[in-house]
């Protein structure tokens, strides 16, 4: 039985981790410094899926993923317990002005060759399907008619973290620092309080925090914390059929319950790792609520509810997630840097990742491999929210 230690235990790590327990009967790892995941990407998630992406590689995981899902009560069950993650399935919008018709034309001609159910919307359609949506500035639609929404995502991390103790992986509360290796391996994991905790295979899992151990073992990677605010509104207005709308502008909304959740790129610079607990209202009230008024009339008549904020874990490189094995080491590996598509991904990569580190082929993530990095090929993601 190979032995394989994680360091990280957010959903991509536990995914994996449940993966290589159950599936291939593993002696498994997980090292977490913080087991509350307070500020963990796995609890701050808005937990959508889409198959409007750009590259076939990103459709075919979250393709994966939608079907593991769909039946995650059944796989991810311990004795009478069954998860349930509340997905539904009302589709993804992208919204485009004549500027933009261009590529969302091409972009649909890329993923009916991937099999998306995905269709383009005229103005006149999307009025008539979505009549309380502003279309006098739009020339075109992208909805996904299928396969598409949201889901619980803490309790997919929560599922998978529990299934993976189930099956017998450990998971230890420590702060992993850096590495024992020897030539092109890895032996052991050093902790902050001096503990090593060894293994045959070791995998960097750490989302927004994964770079300084990639350092530790001299590979660069260019991921970073970007923190993104999201806005819970109050409304009387009644959006049915809302799908997540991804407007021209950036900014995007979808319903939940009776509310609606919104949220867009930040003002000014991007910084790295800035404070969580630092909402910035300023936002939403110079630029998120005159575009929502602007798109959907109805809702001038709103509120703020409450906001939270979370971390994208931002590959700076390409925008896409990297997994696979580090370049240069023989037993160390990562899957990181998901850039706001980790949550949906998690399931299709924890289990490619799992078939990697047991040393069988992962063809899901042949694309996503860290070798990119050093080769200088970027796979280049166009639909990034």
């Amino acid at each position: 039985m190979s032995k394989v230690t994680l360091i990280g235990g957010g959903v991509m790590g536990a995914a994996t981790a449940c993966f290589l327990a159950r599936d291939h009967g593993a002696d498994v790892t997980v090292v977490e410094r913080d087991p509350s995941y307070a500020r963990a990407s796995s609890s701050l998630s808005l937990s959508s899926i889409r198959q409007q992406f750009s590259q076939p590689a990103n459709i075919a995981l979250s393709r994966w993923s939608l079907a593991f899902l769909r039946r995650a009560a059944d796989e991810l069950a311990v004795a009478d317990d069954r998860p349930a993650l509340g997905l539904v399935e009302p589709g993804y919008l992208y919204l485009a002005t004549a500027a933009g018709a261009a590529a969302l034309r091409g972009l649909h001609a890329l993923q009916r060759a991937e099999g998306v159910d995905v269709a383009l919307l005229d103005p006149a359609a999307l009025a008539a399907r979505f009549p309380w949506l502003a279309t006098d500035d739009l020339a075109l639609g992208s909805l996904g008619l299928g396969g598409e929404g949201w889901f619980d995502g803490p309790a997919l991390h929560r599922a998978f973290r529990r299934k993976a103790s189930a099956c017998g992986a450990r998971f230890v509360t420590a702060d992993a620092v850096g590495f024992d290796t020897a030539g092109e391996r890895v032996s052991a994991v050093r902790c902050a309080d001096g503990a090593r905790i060894g293994g045959d295979a070791f995998a960097i899992t750490a989302g927004a925090w994964s770079a300084p151990l990639g350092e530790a073992l001299g590979v660069a990677l260019p991921v970073h914390a970007k923190k993104r605010d999201v806005f819970v509104l109050e409304t009387p207005a009644a959006l049915p059929g809302c799908p997540l709308v991804i407007d021209p502008s950036g900014f995007w909304f979808r319903s939940e319950g009776a509310l609606i959740l919104a949220g867009g790129p930040p003002r000014g610079e991007d910084v790295d790792d800035a404070p969580l607990d630092r909402i910035d209202h300023g936002l939403f009230d110079e630029r998120l609520w005159p575009t929502l008024a602007a798109r959907v009339p109805a809702l001038q008549a709103l509120r703020v509810r409450s906001a939270w904020a979370g971390y994208y874990e931002m590959n700076a490189f390409d925008h896409n997630g990297l997994a696979g094995r580090l370049p240069g080491w023989a037993n160390a590996f990562t899957a990181c840097g998901f850039s706001g598509h980790g949550m949906q991904q998690a399931p299709a990569v924890g289990w490619s990742m799992a078939k990697l580190l047991a040393g069988e082929a992962a063809p899901l993530i042949q694309a996503l491999t860290p070798q990119r990095l050093l080769d200088g090929r970027p796979l280049l993601e166009a639909n990034v929210i």
